[in-house]
């Protein structure tokens, strides 16, 4: 496993997923990888050998799947627990993939990349309290767009904004757990986790799919689809409004 500094080391994001990565692959979200696999395979076909970057791979469930099929795979992740599951899972299946720990807004590589994924907000959304979120979304995709060969596709899943907002209510306002004019939530939530209850601080700058096609443009990227990215409900469809994820199919502008 490869390393790039990692200037945050305190991050709470950090902290939340060392100690929940030997359950993670229980949640529910996260028993569709191979028909996801499919899915993304179907959008872009890549020949057998392509290279391919998984950002926020987490424990590399995606990554794993797509070695199996023969592509060369990185995965990178600011998690060493997540890094340390998905090198024994890699052990398990009998594939090679290279696992790099950095953080997401602050990577490059050299050798430019056939393709790039970021799945179930693996990446993008993972900022603490105080910092900009636009700042942090764009500097990812910037790096993912310098990370890529001209015309390389690019498949991100990440929250939907238009399903935060539907569920706010004025008494949220009061609270000050939403704030309308910076679209941040602000509120402790409990998660129902494999190993249990646990309570979590949310601090979100909720984004809806105008913003986020600007940001990957903005970073280099043409917008192909917008679709629902929802885990285990992918497919060539709209956008639903109550969905947990969007999902942007894009391209590394020529």
């Amino acid at each position: 496993m490869s390393s790039s500094p990692l200037p945050k080391a305190s991050k709470e994001w950090q902290k939340f997923f060392d100690a929940h990565a030997a359950n993670y692959e229980q949640n529910p979200f996260a028993q569709h990888t191979e028909a996801e696999v499919e899915f993304l395979l179907s959008l872009y076909p890549l020949s057998r050998g392509a290279r391919i970057l998984d950002i926020g791979c987490g424990t590399g469930r995606h990554s794993i799947a797509l070695a199996r099929r023969g592509y060369k795979m990185t995965g990178l992740d600011f998690s060493k627990g997540m890094l340390f599951e998905a090198g024994e899972k890699a052990k398990a299946a009998g594939v090679q993939v290279q696992w790099v720990l950095a953080d997401a807004t602050e990577f490059k590589f050299p050798d430019p990349y056939d393709a790039a994924i970021c799945l179930c907000e693996g990446a993008v959304g993972l900022v603490e309290r105080g910092e900009d979120a636009e700042a942090h979304d764009s500097s990812v995709f910037a790096n993912i767009a310098a990370s890529l060969k001209p015309n390389a596709p690019f498949v991100l899943t990440a929250l939907n904004g238009y399903s935060v907002i539907r569920q706010m209510k004025d008494e949220f306002i009061a609270e000050g757990r939403f704030d309308p004019n910076t679209m941040v939530s602000n509120y402790v939530d409990e998660w129902d986790l494999p190993e249990g209850q646990t309570r979590i601080q949310i601090n979100e700058r909720l984004f809806i799919a105008p913003e986020v096609v600007k940001m990957l443009r903005t970073a280099g990227f043409v917008v192909d689809n917008v679709f629902g990215g929802t885990a285990g409900h992918w497919a060539r469809r709209f956008l639903s409004l109550d969905e947990v994820e969007a999902m942007y199919v894009c391209r590394k502008r020529p």
